[in-house]
């Protein structure tokens, strides 16, 4: 930086920047500039991408993610360029892509199928190992993604493994039913949740059905509705119960389990229950028995301990005369999403598949052993371990904050200097000293305490804005050639947190984010995510591995280019409890296989993310009425213009644009205004990127004046 004491006033204190070139001499020459060194498997180890990621995820030596679809038995022809499959679905199709709009959710059936299987075969090893005498049977709980698509490959792959489903409501239970039409016959439809009589009775209608149906009692007063309906259905019920065990998990995720948890039947309920079937008749309905003692079980230990206790309860049913044969461990098989492999950690899990696995099969089998008791069918429900890894959210940085040094005349200080308060004025003369002594720790000391003072005086209205602007600019030139670190910047992402991570800001639960490429190269800046909801709570400033920030790379402008980003581990909960907050909608889907084509992939399903019209409907409006206002509104207010001027007829255009186009933003100019600046963000051109349909307007629905 050059030296600023030539060209200041004698009458002007030395400014602090003086002493700064000297400073600079005498400091270590900086490293070379590492991109010359950085390699993608540098940005693997940064960003953890092999430990929460394998063996689904890594880095090609394009420095873009791989997605390995079949685990660590993908071939090398058979990776997929994550990035070319954004590629794909965002470019326009007059070029060959989808044009469909991000954010993007990436679904990838290959590595849902993969973990099915992984988890039927790490049962079926722990099973013959230990010589347990029954098999695992296991039910995907359908809360965890209610998707149609997700949950008919689960019951495809599923199939051979008798894989059921679970649900907790009555439009889950339809759900399941449907899907399991598909379905091997003798797979579980496992029905938890607090129940009416419409829920008992849809159940058991799904047993008249051919469904394998098990009514699990939550609560003890549902064994009455169950016993009444069967008995005038004329259908005998397989009933299941929850038992409220003492194990108590205490991570966030615990609150469900321990004597005190939300659902189940304590040891007395359960005798009660016991006796009431015994009483009708209806004991050997009972040959299930369920417990949940959390989500995220962190440990082997905790699991055992849970496991044993319910397996001890499952006997004691045996002695009292039910016909039991399955125990259901529930779920809590969880995932280790920050790949840290901690048993002490809400975000990571101290296991392998296998380790749980062998633990459960163990502890079923010791304590059945010990009493004589026919080892039963297990059955899990684990949902999160299960579709977490298949899905991709991939969103766009739009903007991000700058932090650039302003440039000081001689004039520029000597003004500043003029204008200070005396107190103000006593602050600068301890920075110039400071400065000129080389006191790095002073130099901020008295350069923050120069900018509070001027930033009470602008309050107080004796400071000016272009005065508050230079004092500003003295204290970044002061933090930049001192070697302060560079303050954290704010990468906007095209993004609602409450539509599309909405567990990030409801229980602050934590996804890997990575870039999806440029990690070839090294990222430099530190970095959090604000999304473009007009909310301050929309923001990410919490990641993996107990950091505040995440290094990121430059956004590069010009040319159309984009920077993106994505979550992952996120393929459960998170579609199902998004809202509209701000009336963002949900991201596009692309469903894609890997193929043996040349890109490794074939894109089997795109949809487009919810349009304005739609996320208007689930707010009870009617965007046809709403367009007809709007148009006869531009008729009454707007006239001819002439050629450079707009019309009525371009204005009701637009908005019916407007309407059927996603609330996030692209880059792209809009339909009734065009712009040379290729870093503007405005609303979906239509031509660029098709008309979208709504996915909710009646078939019939035609709007008039619309873009074709």
């Amino acid at each position: 930086m050059p030296s600023l004491a030539s060209c200041v006033d004698a009458a002007v204190p030395p400014p602090p920047c003086y002493a700064f070139t000297s400073w600079q001499t005498s400091l270590p020459a900086p490293e070379l500039n590492s991109d010359s060194r950085w390699s993608p498997s540098h940005s693997a180890s940064l960003y953890r991408i092999n430990q929460w990621g394998g063996p689904y995820f890594g880095v090609n030596d394009n420095g873009n993610v791989s997605i390995y679809p079949h685990g660590s038995k993908t071939l090398n022809h058979q990776e997929i360029d994550l990035f070319k499959i954004v590629k794909k679905a965002s470019d326009a199709k007059d070029v060959g892509g989808l044009g469909l709009q991000l954010p993007i959710i990436i679904r990838l059936p290959d590595v849902l199928k993969h973990r099915v299987e992984s988890i039927q075969s790490a049962f079926d090893f722990a099973i013959e190992a230990q010589g347990y005498s029954a098999h695992y049977q296991g039910v995907f709980p359908v809360k965890c993604n209610q998707d149609r698509f997700v949950v008919d490959d689960i019951v495809t792959f599923g199939d051979k493994f008798r894989f059921g489903l679970e649900a907790g409501s009555k439009p889950e239970l339809l759900l399941a039913m449907s899907c399991l039409c598909n379905g091997n016959a003798e797979a579980f439809l496992v029905c938890n949740g607090f129940k009416d009589a419409e829920f008992i009775s849809l159940a058991l209608v799904g047993k008249k059905l051919g469904f394998n149906t098990v009514i699990v009692l939550e609560l003890e007063e549902e064994v009455d509705l169950v016993i009444d309906l069967s008995q005038k259905l004329g259908i005998r019920p397989v009933i299941g119960m929850r038992a409220k065990l003492r194990t108590k998990h205490d991570g966030h995720f615990g609150s469900t389990s321990g004597e005190k948890g939300k659902f189940g039947l304590t040891t007395t309920q359960i005798l009660r229950v016991v006796k009431k079937l015994d009483q009708c008749g209806m004991l050997d309905c009972l040959q299930l028995l369920h417990f949940h003692i959390g989500s995220q079980i962190p440990s082997t230990a905790l699991l055992a301990d849970g496991v044993g206790e319910a397996a001890q309860v499952y006997c004691e049913l045996v002695r009292l005369g039910a016909r039991m044969g399955v125990i259901d461990i529930g779920g809590g098989l969880g995932i280790d999403y920050d790949g840290s492999k901690s048993p002490n950690s809400d975000v990571s899990v101290g296991y392998t598949l296998e380790e749980y696995a062998a633990a459960v099969v163990s502890e079923i089998r010791s304590a059945c052993d010990r009493k004589k008791v026919k080892h039963p069918v297990i059955c899990s429900e684990s949902g999160r371990a299960i579709v977490s890894h298949h899905s991709v959210l991939v969103f766009e940085a739009v903007s991000a904050s700058k932090n650039s040094v302003p440039q000081m005349s001689s004039a520029d200080l000597s003004y500043l200097f003029d204008r200070l308060p005396e107190d103000a004025i006593i602050d600068y003369r301890k920075l110039s000293a400071a400065a000129m002594g080389g006191e790095y720790e002073k130099c901020l000391l008295y350069s923050n305490q120069l900018k509070q003072k001027c930033v009470e005086q602008f309050k107080e209205g004796s400071f000016d804005i272009d005065q508050l602007a230079a004092v500003d600019g003295l204290c970044d030139l002061v933090y930049k050639a001192i070697g302060a670190p560079d303050p954290v910047r704010t990468y906007h992402v095209n993004l609602s947190i409450f539509t599309s991570i909405p567990d990030f800001w409801g229980i602050g639960q934590l996804f890997p984010i990575v870039p999806i490429h440029r990690l070839e190269q090294k990222p430099v800046v530190k970095g959090i995510l604000s999304d473009i909801t007009c909310d301050s709570d929309g923001k990410i400033g919490k990641f993996i591995g107990g950091e505040e920030n995440l290094l990121l790379h430059e956004l590069e402008g010009g040319g159309g280019r984009s920077y993106c980003l994505g979550m992952f581990l996120g393929g459960a909960y998170e579609e199902g409890l998004g809202g509209i907050h701000n009336l963002f909608g949900g991201p596009s889907v692309v469903r894609v296989s890997q193929s043996d084509g040349p890109q490794s992939f074939a894109v089997t399903q795109a949809v487009p993310g919810p349009s304005c019209a739609d996320v208007l409907r689930k707010m009870q409006h009617e965007p046809q009425m709403m367009f007809e206002k709007l148009k006869l509104r531009a008729a009454e207010y707007v006239f001819d213009e002439g050629a450079h001027g707009l019309d009525h007829d371009t204005i009701a255009k637009g908005i019916a644009s407007s309407f059927h186009n996603m609330p996030y933003l692209v880059k792209s100019s809009c339909s009734l205004t065009a712009s040379d600046d290729d870093n503007g963000f405005y609303y979906s051109d239509v031509n660029n990127y098709g008309t979208v349909v709504d996915s909710d307007a009646p078939e019939d629905e035609e709007w008039s004046d619309c873009c074709a």
